[in-house]
């Protein structure tokens, strides 16, 4: 399943994803962690195409809410657990590439 959190945007502010990356017999983000900061996200909403650059990659607390929330800048955020440690979430987030 992928899910897009409450409050975030679709297509401005910050669109923010969250999805399993194991466990499931399909996992969206399984390949997650081996993405890299300057690696490109290509994200599609209907017949909009949005390509992001990773400028954040990091581990944070499953408490952390701030990184979902909307902005004024067009990023995207994408969210998933991190194996064998339930209390954290990997989050890796992107600014829209011109």
């Amino acid at each position: 399943m992928l899910a897009i959190l409450h409050g975030s945007g679709y297509i401005c502010g910050n669109v923010a994803l969250a999805a399993h990356n194991r466990g499931y017999k399909v996992n969206y983000f399984k390949d997650l962690k081996s993405l890299e900061i300057g690696d490109e996200i290509i994200y599609r909403y209907k017949n909009i195409k949005l390509i992001y650059v990773i400028v954040e990659h990091k581990v944070i607390k499953d408490t952390n809410i701030e990184v979902v929330e909307n902005t004024n800048e067009n990023m995207i955020t994408l969210i998933t657990c991190v194996e064998n440690n339930p209390q954290n979430r990997r989050c890796i987030q992107g600014k829209l590439k011109f």
